[in-house]
């Protein structure tokens, strides 16, 4: 075993602490964010036909915002901040940032692409203290729908084995765009060689609903679920196969309470897919906000496919029904939360 094994594996044990002592506090507490996806730059190097969530021209958002960003979120009593985008690794501060999350106590995720990934760059993100890594794989050969292929990212991946001291997920994916769906299973066997975990992600329409898989790429999916080590718990599989067969989830989706997304301008939204929904500026968000939002209903829940919000919603489905509708933000979108709430419970 070589000294980067070595740490990995000291690293790994410390992280699941962490984990558990997350778990455990989510279970007791529900008045704080388990998990918060903050966007530090909407720019990204591909441009992935079915992607909603990048631009090509946005400049990176200030680290002393980001830092301010993340310090409330500790306030708040955030659990783990995931950084997306966009692609985050064009961020040029982006080491600083996992710093300052880190230093809050929080647990520091990173979904990217994968392509700007080199030794040295993933020995720094060792040092910076990131704690995981997310790269999603859309087939095995480049195409005009996604450029995110294994041919391209297996060296990559390669490095990761090599050098990588955090943790590292693979996500394979299918969908009506994607053309081979079992190259999802090659992905998966892939990433379990190389000794990541695995998921399996299903493509969404543009809102984040649900857009049933064929019969084959059902059985593509289940064969998928299970090529490899899984990151996820039993429950959040049942949730992931009733989406492969287009079935509606009934859950109680705590997105703006217990999961949040707050994008480059420093707004709070529900999800990725559902920008624009509280938009809120995270730094008039409150404990207030957080406790109407875990009790209000969304009605996109029942048909969402977004993975990370049904995930955070594992914590709370079994406690607290939602009596709350959602109010119309439109017309007094940044009003007193007092006066938008008088008479809407």
């Amino acid at each position: 075993m070589n000294r980067v094994q070595v740490r990995r594996k000291i690293r790994f044990f410390r992280l699941r602490v962490r984990e558990l002592r997350m778990i455990a506090r989510g279970i007791i507490s529900t008045r704080h964010p388990i998990d918060v996806h903050l966007i530090p730059i909407r720019r990204c190097n591909l441009a992935c036909a079915y992607c909603n969530e990048y631009d090509d021209f946005s400049k990176p958002v200030p680290l002393a915002e980001l830092e301010g960003r993340v310090n409330h979120l500790a306030d708040l009593g955030t659990s783990i901040i995931t950084i997306s985008g966009g692609e985050p690794l064009l961020h040029p501060e982006l080491d600083d940032l996992i710093r300052a999350i880190r230093r809050r106590g929080m647990i520091a995720g990173l979904i990217t692409n994968g392509y700007l990934l080199v030794a040295e760059r993933i020995r720094q993100l060792n040092r910076a203290g990131l704690d995981h890594l997310q790269i999603s794989i859309d087939n095995v050969l480049p195409d005009d729908v996604s450029k995110k292929s294994l041919k391209v990212l297996d060296q990559k991946l390669r490095l990761l084995a090599e050098h990588a001291e955090f943790s590292v997920n693979i996500n394979s994916v299918l969908g009506s765009s994607i053309r081979n769906p079992e190259d999802a299973i090659t992905v998966a066997r892939r990433a379990r060689a190389l000794g990541f975990s695995t998921t399996v992600g299903i493509i969404h329409d543009h809102s984040g609903q649900l857009m049933p898989l064929s019969p084959q790429q059902q059985q593509i999916f289940d064969e998928a679920m299970g090529a490899g080590k899984q990151s996820y718990s039993h429950f959040y599989q049942v949730f992931q196969r009733n989406i492969s067969r287009g079935r509606e989830n009934a859950w109680r989706c705590r997105a703006g309470s217990r999961y949040l997304y707050v994008c480059e301008d420093g707004l709070v939204h529900y999800c990725s897919q559902q920008r624009g929904y509280p938009a809120i500026p995270l730094a008039e968000y409150t404990r207030a906000h957080l406790e109407h939002e875990y009790l209000t209903q969304k009605s996109c829940a029942p048909r969402c496919t977004v993975s990370c919000v049904q995930v955070i919603g594992i914590f709370d489905n079994w406690r607290d029904p939602q009596t709350r509708k959602a109010f119309d933000r439109a017309s007094a979108p940044f009003a007193p939360l007092e006066s938008q709430l008088a008479g809407k419970n």
